[in-house]
């Protein structure tokens, strides 16, 4: 029993490795928030064909970022990617107010997904420094967020470029995962305990 709870409290205080599901239309500003997450850069992007894969350490967790091109015609794609995924990102151009329901219609799409069932939901409300851009309370009624009430769901203010609000996001996702992760560990132990009493009384 003592061995049982040394590896229950490293696994919780270890560090932890998260996979994450980036997407969102095209131009929404994917690429270049995975390296400013990853480089503390600015990179010149080209529009996403397939996928960009990137490890990301921050504080004591290994995100594992997929960011998935946007393109309509690859959307379709997106579904691929979902296995196993914990965390997802979906990033909007705040400053695209013609395509905000096209936004919306994907994201409900991908939410009813039911490998997507688990997975906590972070909205990235990007190029907020553009003056038309719409707040993350706009946004958050276009996209429908508040109709998403057996999911947990954050939507952030970000610009991609300055790096602003998107290590808030992360500090979000990362600990509303870990909750998760940490709540799976005691279920497992209990039924463990469960499982070892009944044993006893059965000896």
């Amino acid at each position: 029993m003592g061995l049982t709870f040394t590896k229950l409290f490293s696994r919780l205080f270890a560090k932890k490795e998260m996979r994450i599901l980036m997407v969102g239309l095209d131009a929404a500003g994917k690429t270049t928030i995975l390296y400013k997450l990853k480089l503390g850069e600015i990179v010149t992007t080209i529009p996403t064909i397939g996928f960009n894969v990137e490890t990301v350490e921050y504080k004591n967790i290994s995100f594992t970022v997929w960011d998935v091109g946007g393109q309509d015609k690859i959307r379709p794609l997106w579904r691929h990617y979902f296995q196993n995924t914990q965390g997802l990102i979906f990033v909007v151009d705040s400053n695209d107010r013609e395509r905000v329901v096209e936004a919306r219609d994907e994201l409900h799409r991908m939410l009813n997904e039911d490998e997507l069932r688990d997975a906590v939901l972070l909205v990235f409300a990007n190029k907020q420094d553009l003056p038309n851009a719409m707040n993350a309370a706009e946004i958050t009624d276009k996209l429908g967020l508040h109709s998403l009430r057996q999911r947990h769901w954050y939507i952030q203010s970000t610009c991609a470029t300055s790096g602003e609000g998107l290590y808030e996001g992360l500090d979000w996702l990362s600990n509303n995962i870990a909750n998760k992760l940490v709540l799976l560990s005691l279920a497992s132990f209990a039924r463990l305990i469960s499982a070892t009493n009944h044993l006893s009384v059965i000896s």
